[in-house]
């Protein structure tokens, strides 16, 4: 375990106080936190200074650890979760779900603080945290703790079990996620994301589907199927659907199928205002378990990191992880 000892270091730099805290010596209801913090991350590595300032400000004991390799966060947060009474993760949103997932069947663990690390920062952003570090700190600090449903993806890779937060898939949103170059994200962030969604969207490719939704078989040609537990995507800026909860104890089904590039403009137009009248186009359906197969065999993603092939099957673990999110935030629906 690799401890920062640099806090006093960030305080030097003569950063001033986050706006937020200026106002009075406010202190947070916890008094130690544990910083997962990863490296290698497209941000982690410049920002975990001004995070230790932050809590620093609080007057939060913080001690930092940074991860090595792929499933450190879920060994050092699982291995010494009970020292702690919060725990952050400054690293994309595979670092984050790896801490969320080591602890999601410890319902005595304590509440987990995402800070935007990465290149898409899908959860911050779902969630309403602010992408400033120095902001997300005293935000989540002074937020809520809210109980989330999880969704547990296992067959896209034999042997190999992984937990979701947002959603799982196959169509435009793997194939956007497999095509983005990581030269892109490194420069240009979430709009490198956004071009090979364009790209992908454009070509209109559909494949075929069989779905079982708690019994019920769903077959058709599709562009993109989703398994979703948050509705609103990007602070709200799209719905993927209508009455997606994450605290429902349920998964949400989403088929997408535009056959002609004006379907596929109807069918944005209608995510971005909410719009979820009936439409030849769009399928939801609400279930516990899910199993989804394709022809030909497509590649699947779950929260932005791609986990091998299809078929794959979903299950739902209610209110499995216990955020903090800013005290402003509304729950998307």
């Amino acid at each position: 375990m690799a401890t920062d000892t640099a806090r006093s270091a960030a305080l030097a730099g003569g950063r001033e106080q986050d706006a937020s805290w200026a106002q009075g010596d406010r202190r947070s209801r916890f008094s130690r936190a544990l910083l997962v913090v990863n490296p290698a991350s497209r941000r982690g590595s410049h920002f975990h200074g001004p995070a230790t300032a932050a809590f620093d400000r609080a007057g939060v004991q913080c001690d930092v650890v940074l991860t090595r390799h792929a499933g450190h966060g879920a060994e050092l947060a699982s291995s010494v979760a009970g020292r702690y009474d919060v725990i952050f993760t400054l690293g994309g949103d595979g670092t984050a779900m790896e801490v969320v997932g080591a602890l999601a069947t410890d319902r005595g663990h304590p509440p987990v603080g995402i800070l935007a690390g990465g290149t898409g920062n899908l959860l911050a952003r779902t969630l309403g945290i602010p992408l400033d570090v120095s902001r997300a700190v005293p935000a989540l600090l002074e937020g809520v703790e809210e109980r989330v449903d999880l969704g547990v993806l296992s067959g896209a890779r034999e042997g190999h079990n992984r937990r979701f937060a947002f959603a799982a898939g196959v169509g435009i949103d793997a194939t956007m996620i497999a095509e983005t170059s990581a030269t892109l994200k490194r420069h240009l962030g979430v709009p490198a994301y956004m071009l090979s969604w364009t790209r992908a969207a454009l070509r209109r490719e559909t494949f075929g589907i069989r779905v079982e939704v708690d019994g019920e078989v769903v077959a058709q040609e599709a562009s993109s199927v989703m398994v979703a537990n948050f509705g609103a995507v990007l602070s709200d800026l799209i719905r993927l659907g209508p009455g997606i909860r994450q605290d429902d104890g349920k998964l949400d089904l989403c088929v997408f199928s535009p056959g002609t590039a004006m379907d596929a403009a109807r069918v944005a137009w209608k995510l971005l205002t909410k719009d979820f009248s009936a439409d030849p186009c769009m399928l939801y359906r609400a279930g516990r378990h899910f199993r989804v197969e394709t022809i030909p065999p497509r590649a699947v993603q779950a929260d932005g990191e791609l986990l091998g092939t299809t078929p794959f099957e979903v299950t739902v673990e209610p209110q499995a992880a216990q955020l903090l999110v800013p005290r402003r935030r509304t729950t998307g629906q």
